[in-house]
């Protein structure tokens, strides 16, 4: 049995969210950026596969973009929200300012991640309690429904199925690049899993607006502030 999953990151955040590590606390879009990445959006909504099966997480930046990609032409189609698919935890760290994650040593933190790829915030999860918690979920989907799910979910979220399907380690699927509205794709078979794209864009164009207020789509992820 095939099963294939797509799997997009959700719209980039409000640019007053990216000072500080946000995980699971549920902070706006940015709207700006994404009226200006309108194109973007009807070229995933022309891409991603139908019928399928929809699933977003809790956090509303996920279920605002599975509505845009909807108003971009997608089909009306009944919206999951299913927690398993939640962005890493990083509990009591959750509000710090990101400074003082960007601060730390390359010994304290992983070059892409806030924090070390081992690490576990307190009150919080490590990565690999993470994948623990994402790789059941896309199994028990792969055993189910139709051939194809589409879940709007977060950059880690994406890291840590990737993880699963592959084998990876948290070193290793931190180091994956996984930008705003950008689609993965995995599939499941008899043989098992495999990948089959990462990080596709699929329009080049790019809001401007919250960019120039400093909320910008790739440096942020390099410093800590991609969830």
């Amino acid at each position: 049995m095939q099963h294939r999953f797509w799997l997009i990151r959700h719209a980039l955040v409000d640019a007053a969210a990216l000072t500080y590590l946000y995980g699971t606390n549920d902070v706006p879009i940015c709207d700006s950026t994404m009226a200006a990445d309108a194109p973007r959006y009807a070229a995933l909504a022309a891409r991603l596969p139908r019928p399928a099966r929809l699933i977003a997480t809790p956090l509303s930046r996920t279920q605002v973009t599975a509505a845009a990609i909807f108003r971009a032409g997608y089909p009306d189609t009944p919206l999951g929200i299913d927690p398993a698919f939640v962005e890493q935890n990083f509990g009591d760290w959750q509000g710090l300012p990101i400074s003082g994650f960007d601060a730390r040593t390359p010994h304290e933190r992983h070059p892409f991640w806030p924090i070390h790829a081992a690490e576990t915030p307190p009150g919080g999860e490590s990565f690999d309690e993470m994948v623990a918690r994402v790789g059941p979920a896309l199994d028990r989907l792969a055993a189910t429904g139709p051939a194809d799910t589409i879940i709007v979910t977060h950059g880690g979220t994406i890291r840590a199925a990737c993880a699963h399907a592959l084998k990876l380690s948290a070193h290793q699927a931190l180091s994956l690049s996984v930008d705003n509205i950008s689609l993965t794709r995995l599939e499941h078979n008899d043989n098992g899993w495999r990948l089959i794209s990462l990080n596709e864009h699929l329009f080049t164009s790019r809001g401007a607006a919250c960019e120039a207020r400093g909320a910008r789509t790739t440096v942020p992820q390099s410093q800590g502030a991609l969830t």
